[in-house]
Formats: C-alpha cells, sequence, structure tokens
C-alpha cells in the first residue's frame, strides 16, 4: 500500500528487505523440515531442481507465475489507492466466464489471433464489472472494501456452478464444464521459447498468456507513475484528505481504481481457461486470487518486484509438487505451510526487520559525514 516510512535507498527497500524477508521465511520452513525428519538442505534442492532443473519444470514454472502476475497486479493497483482487494478469485473466475463466451460464440468461425483479443475484452470487462458493485459500495455508501470483495468471491462460486452445471453444460455431458473449445479458441504454447535455449519439453500448458502479463506489467507501470490518473491513484492511497483538498473526486477515483484491479484480475483467466484447459470448468483459479495479494506484499506493490515474486510462487507450486512425490513424509499441506510462511514474512511481517536497517544505514551515514568533515578540517 502506497504510505510513507523511512528514507531507504531504493534497492534496499525493494531488494534487500524483502530478501531478508525470503530468507527468514525459509528458515522456518527448514525447522519445519527438520521436525518431520527430513533434510532441509536436500529438501531445497529438490524444490529448486522442480521448478527450474528441466524445461519441462520451468515451463510449469512460468504457467503459474503467468496467473499470479495477474492477480498480484490487480491487488497492487488497489493497494495504491489505500484499497484491499480481496476479492481477485471471484473477479477471476467471473473472468473466465467472459473468456469461455468469446470462445463458444466464436471458436469455429475465426483464427485465435482474432479470438484472442476478444477474449481479453470479455475478461477484462466481467471481472471489471465483478469488481464495480464493491467499488461503488465502498465510494458510495462506506462499505468496507474487504468484507464485501471476500463475499462477492462465494457469491462468484455459486454463480459459476450455477451457469455451468444448469446453463452451459452440454446436454448429455456429466462433468459441469463447457464444451472443448475448438482450434480458435486455443492459445498457442509459447514452449518453442524455452526449445530454443535448448531445454527439452514434452508437453506443458506455458502460453502466450505470459507475454500479456508481461504487457499487463509494464501498464501497470505506466499508469501509476506515469500519468495524472496514477497520480491521483496514489494521492488517494497516500492521504484521502489531502486528495480531496487537491480537488480530486473519491467517489471516482475509488471506482476506477477498482475497475482497473477487477480487469487485471479477470484477465488471469485466460491463462487456465484457453491457454491450457481449453474449456471453462469449476474452481479453475485454484487460489490464485489469494496468492496475489502475497505477491503484491512482495513485489511492494510494484511490477518490477511483483513479476518476480510471482514466478517466485510458481516455483513453489512446482518446486512443491516435486518436493512431496520425492519426499513422502512432506505432504502438499506442508508445501502449503512453506508458502503460508513466505506469506507470513513478506506481508503481515513485512516491516519487521526495516528498524533494524533504517538503524544500519543511519549509522553508517553518520559515520561517513564524520569522515567527510574530519577530511575537510584536514584539508
Amino acid at each position: 500500500m502506497s504510505a510513507p516510512y523511512a528514507k531507504l535507498p531504493a534497492w534496499a527497500d525493494y531488494g534487500l528487505i524483502p530478501l531478508i524477508n525470503l530468507a527468514v521465511a525459509f528458515l522456518v520452513a527448514g525447522l519445519v523440515v527438520m521436525l518431520v525428519g527430513e533434510n532441509p538442505i536436500r529438501a531445497a534442492v529438490i524444490l529448486v531442481d522442480g521448478a527450474l532443473g528441466r524445461g519441462q519444470n520451468i515451463a510449469y514454472t512460468l504457467y503459474y507465475a503467468t496467473s499470479f502476475i495477474f492477480t498480484g497486479l490487480a491487488v497492487a493497483v488497489a493497494f495504491h489507492c489505500s484499497l484491499f482487494n480481496i476479492g481477485g478469485e471471484g473477479q477471476a473466475y467471473v473472468g473466465g466466464l467472459g473468456v469461455a463466451l468469446v470462445c463458444l460464440a466464436f471458436d469455429s468461425i475465426l483464427p485465435w489471433w482474432i479470438v484472442f483479443p476478444l477474449a481479453v475484452v470479455g475478461a477484462a470487462l466481467f471481472g471489471a464489472a465483478w469488481a464495480f458493485i464493491p467499488a461503488y459500495f465502498q465510494a458510495k455508501r462506506g462499505s468496507h472494501i474487504v468484507i464485501t470483495t471476500i463475499m462477492f468471491n462465494f457469491i462468484a462460486a455459486s454463480l459459476m456452478v450455477y451457469l455451468l452445471v444448469n446453463v452451459l453444460k452440454p446436454a448429455g455431458a456429466q462433468a459441469p464444464q463447457t464444451r472443448n473449445f475448438l482450434e480458435g479458441g486455443q492459445l498457442p504454447k509459447l514452449n518453442w521459447m524455452l526449445e530454443a535455449m535448448g531445454f527439452t519439453i514434452r508437453s506443458a500448458p506455458f502460453n502466450l498468456s505470459f507475454l500479456l502479463a508481461l504487457a499487463a506489467a509494464f501498464f501497470v507501470w505506466v499508469l501509476i507513475w506515469r500519468t495524472r490518473l496514477g497520480y491521483e491513484i496514489r494521492m488517494r492511497g497516500y492521504s484521502p484528505k489531502a486528495a480531496r483538498y487537491a480537488g480530486v473526486s473519491e467517489t471516482k477515483i475509488i471506482i476506477i481504481t477498482m475497475l482497473i484491479s477487477g480487469a487485471l484480475a479477470g484477465m488471469m483467466a485466460l491463462n487456465p481457461v484457453m491457454g491450457d484447459q481449453n474449456r471453462l470448468q469449476i474452481d479453475f483459479v485454484t487460489g490464485a486470487g489469494f496468492v496475489g495479494i502475497a505477491v503484491a506484499l512482495m513485489g511492494r506493490s510494484h511490477p518490477a518486484g511483483i513479476v518476480p515474486a510471482a514466478i517466485l510462487f510458481g516455483m513453489l507450486y512446482q518446486g512443491g509438487a516435486e518436493l512431496a512425490f520425492e519426499m513422502p513424509n512432506i505432504s502438499r499441506d506442508m508445501i502449503v505451510i512453506i508458502q503460508g510462511l513466505v506469506i507470513l514474512f513478506a506481508g503481515a511481517l513485512e516491516h519487521m526487520f526495516r528498524p533494524s536497517i533504517q538503524a544500519l544505514f543511519a549509522s553508517l551515514g553518520s559515520r561517513s559525514t564524520g569522515l567527510e568533515a574530519q577530511q575537510g578540517e584536514g584539508s
């Protein structure tokens, strides 16, 4: 969230502190691994190798990271306006409906490169529409954005179950899902990029939406730090009173910010729905909306930090699956514990080490000032 703190060099604020938090999280995770009787060093090696050791693993890591980039950006945009959008899960869910409707309508008559931009618009519009109602309640009625967005997650889940069971499921089918999309509704894979680097990939869902996620990260950077709207968003985040005094419409800025946030969350659906499963089915989001909160916190709400943070969580997802297979004592639940520790130290305890680091930089600064004064007297 946009909030002023004591001055630190940018590399320390956006690089050193998150790295320290991450290191402490993995140290504590190592203790948990030791408690179940496994070697934490071997576990770390297996996790990293499972995420990055082979081309197939890298492709899966980047596939998971793609979803987390979208949801992390969605949370970050809201953070800058001092809004905690915890509804990315529901907005992505409904965004998937927008993707599916476009693909079902046009996959048989248009090529993918025309269906894709239409699906992007559909995902963004449906995600933004689902974020609009909580935004309106916050701006007009003072309802807390956290409460309304998290409740809308449950409403979205129920809505999607109803639609998939009663409306979108093909006649005679048993599974609550749409029909498979034809070729026009399927995104091309990007595995050739890794194969060009010498990696071997059998099959992986790494697809074109990864490039869209990087483009979205660039868009958010331009929006927040290079436009008047972004300045107004950050101003409202720093001080709502100052924003009102400067003539910024609080109602307008809250609604616009949440619409952008919801659109980014909705675009996450392109990755699994159009890029992997090629159909709309229940629970395709699989917690990516909540992981986006941790990604935004670890990335300090900046796209340059969100992208590597998303890749880190992609590594935890992919490497964690390998770790659970290689070390039966480490279950998938323990991988969730490790992820939770990262979220704890990157989020709730984000500034735990800041006072010590500030004191260190202050002492180094005063020492260098004293040396310059001595040199000036000597000359």
